[in-house]
Formats: structure tokens, sequence, C-alpha cells
């Protein structure tokens, strides 16, 4: 059974996601935008994390319909009861 992949991400897995859709940012720039609060994170340690889905929301255009996919798996499971 394979793991459902986390929706926090490290700055280097954000820019080598947006580098395979050939958008270049060094984690360094995407650590920037989340300081500044452009994107949402947490910090553990050291280390900072981004979601994944708002990485991904950064590759549709701007009125583009999001998929169910982007979501964090088990987000709206309260709202099924």
């Amino acid at each position: 059974m394979s793991k459902a992949p986390s929706d926090w991400i490290s700055l280097a897995e954000a820019a080598d996601l947006l580098a395979a859709s050939n958008i270049k940012f060094t984690p360094g720039t995407i650590g920037r935008w989340a300081r500044a609060g452009q994107l949402q994170s947490i910090k553990l340690g050291n280390r900072r994390y981004v979601r994944r889905a708002q990485i991904r929301s950064l590759l549709r255009p701007h009125g583009a319909p999001a998929h169910g996919d982007d979501l964090q798996p088990g987000l709206f499971e309260d709202l099924d009861a």
C-alpha cells in the first residue's frame, strides 16, 4: 500500500516541482516568499516547508479551476458526516 504524499514539502522539493514545468526558482527564492507571507509555510528546526497544493497552483493559469488532486487528502472528511 503506497503512502499518500504529504501536503508539506521542502523548499528544494518545491523548486523541483516548479522546475519540472520549466519554471526555475531556487529554494532560497521560495523561502523568501514563505518568510514574506506570500506562501503558507511551517518551520521545523532549521527547515521550512510549504504546501504542495500552493506550489502547484503557481503552475495553473489564474482563473483555471482547481482539481480535487490538488487538495490535501482527508481535508473535507468531516463534512461528509
